[in-house]
């Protein structure tokens, strides 16, 4: 543990090492020093031994998330353990209209990836730890008691193993999750919205092999998404994301293994067969959270700390690391005109680069999420016929698609 860092990021899951592994090779050509905090242990590098659980969460990684990956140097390892979407199906229950998307009508190997959580995270661990990575040290356990403003440097003061430090730091990066203490600490208010819905998740076992499709049902009560995964001990498994209004949740919880797979089945139809298993359910509540400040001076929230959006289309992790990566190459350009990485003029640049994408996605997620869960029978007619039409024009659905996969910015360059 170093006294002075460059950048120090709070938080080691998957958004802060994510930037940290971005910024490894800028980090050796450019002397730059980065502390990652992680408030847990982290697997030792080189424990990449991995066995999928049935019940292990997972993450829905766009096509331009497989590009970012490709450029930090961890797609070849990474893409081991995941399954790849190819096609994903949209409809609206009770209704006649349904859009199909085809990889091989966008001429890409995949739209989409789903990637355990815990492989990820593994993967990138190990990425940071490494010997090329001899810039970057990992300090955890850890965490981050306070942070404060110096005349030019930021202070962070840190418990670890029952001794206090103090560090300083150009930059610090906030990527400690939707529940941020630090954000709080700091005076960084956050506009919420609840969507009065839960999410319910697991795994399931379908009698049918998924081929690769993520099917996304709307239904009058929230949408609810079927996610391939990549099998275990021979079963086909699905990753289920479904949306429960907060009246119904403790009910559906409550459910027998046998009672919810029958009102699952009920809810989203025949199309991978029959629900043969499903694994343990966890639910949280949904709601719409915008940090009111994502930059100062020496300061960025970054992630979940910044920005928390219904999981509606799964765009969340993949605006996220969107971010990081943008805020990686602004860091390195910067360090490469020999600037201040915590100038406040630098990081509003790079705030003002970031936020039409936050925009437009987090617009996106909510306005459809209010759109498919309005039961009235004008909208009902008008989203089906909606679905319908995208589905009849390539022009559309391609640019649909394009979006979808975070193909519509350009790639950052970490070089």
């Amino acid at each position: 543990m170093k006294k002075r860092y460059d950048v120090v990021i709070v938080g080691g899951g998957m958004v802060g090492a994510s930037l940290a592994a971005a910024l490894i090779p800028a980090s050796n050509r450019l002397g730059l020093d980065i502390a990652v905090i992680e408030a847990f242990p982290m697997p030792a590098a080189g424990s990449l031994s991995y066995q999928p659980s049935y019940d292990s969460r997972a993450t829905a990684l766009a096509y331009g998330s497989r590009m970012i990956y490709q450029e930090m140097g961890i797609w070849d390892t990474l893409k081991t353990h995941l399954c790849p979407i190819t096609d994903i199906h949209v409809s609206d229950k009770g209704q006649f209209g349904a859009a199909r998307l085809k990889a091989a009508d966008e001429n890409v190997p995949a739209l989409g990836y789903v990637v355990e959580n815990q492989w990820l995270g593994r993967v990138l661990m190990d990425r940071i730890q490494q010997p090329e990575a001899k810039r970057i040290d990992l300090i955890c356990p850890a965490e981050v008691t306070r942070v404060e403003y110096g005349s030019e440097l930021m202070t962070l003061r840190l418990q670890s193993e029952g001794e206090s430090h103090e560090l300083t730091s150009q930059l610090v990066v906030m990527a400690d999750g939707g529940r941020s203490q630090l954000r709080q600490q700091m005076g960084i208010g956050y506009r919420q919205q609840s969507y009065q819905q839960h999410a319910v998740i697991a795994n399931i076992s379908p009698e049918q092999d998924h081929r690769q499709v993520a099917y996304e049902r709307f239904t009058d009560t929230g949408p609810m998404a079927f996610l391939p995964l990549e099998g275990e001990a021979g079963k086909h498994r699905m990753g289920l994301v479904w949306t429960v209004p907060d009246s119904q949740i403790d009910e559906v919880m409550g459910l027998s293994d046998e009672d919810f797979i029958e009102r699952l089945q009920q809810r989203f139809g025949y199309r991978v067969g029959r629900i043969l298993k499903v694994g343990e359910r966890h639910s949280y509540p949904l709601q719409l959270s915008v940090a009111d400040e994502q930059v100062r001076r020496g300061l960025v929230v970054l992630g979940n700390a910044a920005h928390a959006l219904h999981p509606i289309a799964g765009q969340g992790y993949n605006l996220a690391l969107r971010g990081a990566a943008t805020l990686a190459e602004t860091l390195i350009r910067a360090a490469e005109r020999g600037e201040s990485l915590g100038n406040l003029e630098l990081l509003s640049a790079f705030h003002e680069q970031v936020r039409g994408d936050q925009q437009k996605t987090i617009g996106f997620s909510d306005q459809t999420m209010k759109l498919f869960s309005n039961p009235d029978p004008l909208l009902a007619f008008g989203r089906s016929a909606g679905l319908q039409l995208l589905d009849l024009c390539p022009m559309a659905k391609t640019v649909f698609a394009r979006s979808a996969m975070g193909l519509d910015s350009p790639a950052p360059d970490l070089k």
